[in-house]
């Protein structure tokens, strides 16, 4: 969706005109929360280390604790301590943290830089703007991985690949939360795509998801950071599993590792950041100036150099060029590109807003089963 009509606060109007505090003061601290492993890296090197080095004194602290942005800024609001300035999240949990207040609302147009075609960014960015508090960086996916010398003559081409332990034997890594596990349960259990989300809305369709799931239960191991499926992978700990297409790409050229990708399936995705709400005015108006650099539309394409996401700005993605070390061409490496998107599957960021809560906890109570 795009947004329309955001109503503004007098001090929300103020840092979009400068970027600066009522007292001209900017923060020279502020703590960001991310992924860690190689898309941390990422921004480190596109965003955090270029901005650092044109502002004198900046501070960056880095926080891994993304995957846990909704439970932790729920208690820090709880106890009124605010202690994470921006935060990298997910699509779903982007609107989930808008609708309960805890990230503010932004005007797109008036915070960040205009295109370099000169599109205003609420164009640029268009549909991946999906929340009023959303501010897009990248288009990611989930997907599988699989180790070349551990699937015998016949590598795997289809997603249903990962509940065929007769062909493919050997441990699965999986992510011990619901998202693409559900939806790629439902699928391989005979759910048409487009039906997927109406079965997962319902008990009785949340249960045939956990059915599927049992039948590899006790050949999973359940991961809580991206980075550990291409590690078991590489270790031969595991026949294949589950992460974001950027780790599979760090370990397969980067690393040399011997392990294949499958984009069958593959569950397409936005990430980006939110602001918490309430911040002082000092560290606000250094947020704002840095997510107007880190957003422009060279900014956003540098980040391609170093990882194979696409950019969430239109007027981006031609500007991305070649791996910045290895010297290959990125493109055929993204999500979005054609030869690895002809059968994708669009995570849907309003179900999971809504229903995340409650899919959680089911989730949770059948892995203690």
């Amino acid at each position: 969706m795009k947004l329309h009509n955001i109503l503004m606060t007098t001090s929300l109007l103020t840092f979009a005109a400068g970027a600066v505090s009522a007292d001209g003061h900017m923060a020279g601290d502020m703590t960001v929360v991310s992924w860690g492993g190689a898309y941390q890296a990422s921004q480190i090197n596109a965003y955090a280390d270029p901005y650092s080095a044109a502002n004198d004194g900046v501070s960056i602290i880095w926080d891994e604790s993304s995957g846990e942005a909704v439970a932790k800024l729920r208690a820090m609001n709880e106890a009124g301590n605010i202690t994470w300035d921006l935060v990298d999240v997910e699509a779903g949990d982007a609107i989930r943290l808008c609708d309960e207040g805890l990230a503010m609302e932004i005007d797109h147009d008036d915070m960040l830089a205009m295109g370099a075609d000169g599109s205003s960014a609420s164009d640029d960015f268009a549909d991946s703007i999906v929340s009023d508090c959303f501010i897009p960086q990248i288009v990611f996916s989930t997907t599988v991985g699989y180790r070349l010398d551990m699937v015998g003559d016949t590598a795997p081409t289809d997603i249903c690949a990962l509940f065929d332990t007769d062909t493919y034997p050997g441990k699965r890594a999986l992510n011990r939360r619901p998202l693409a596990n559900m939806e790629w349960a439902l699928l391989c259990d005979g759910v048409a795509k487009e039906d997927i989300y109406d079965v997962l809305s319902t008990d009785e369709g949340q249960d045939q998801a956990l059915a599927k799931l049992d039948s590899i239960k006790d050949q999973v191991v359940w991961w809580t950071a991206a980075a550990e499926t291409p590690q078991l992978l590489a270790d031969g700990e595991v026949v294949m599993g589950s992460t974001y297409n950027g780790r599979l790409f760090a370990a397969i050229a980067e690393q040399d590792q011997p392990i294949g990708m499958l984009w069958d399936a593959q569950m397409l995705d936005f990430d980006g950041w939110i602001i918490p709400a309430g911040l002082p005015e000092d560290r606000l108006a250094r947020v704002m100036d840095f997510v107007s650099y880190a957003t422009d539309t060279q900014r956003l394409a540098d980040q391609a150099a170093y990882i194979s996401y696409g950019p969430a700005r239109a007027s981006s993605a031609p500007l991305v060029g070649t791996h910045a070390t290895l010297g290959i061409e990125m493109a055929p490496h993204m999500p979005t590109d054609p030869a690895n998107a002809t059968n994708v599957f669009v995570t849907q960021y309003e179900f999971w807003a809504d229903y995340r809560d409650d899919i959680d906890a089911k989730f949770q109570a059948w892995l203690a089963q």
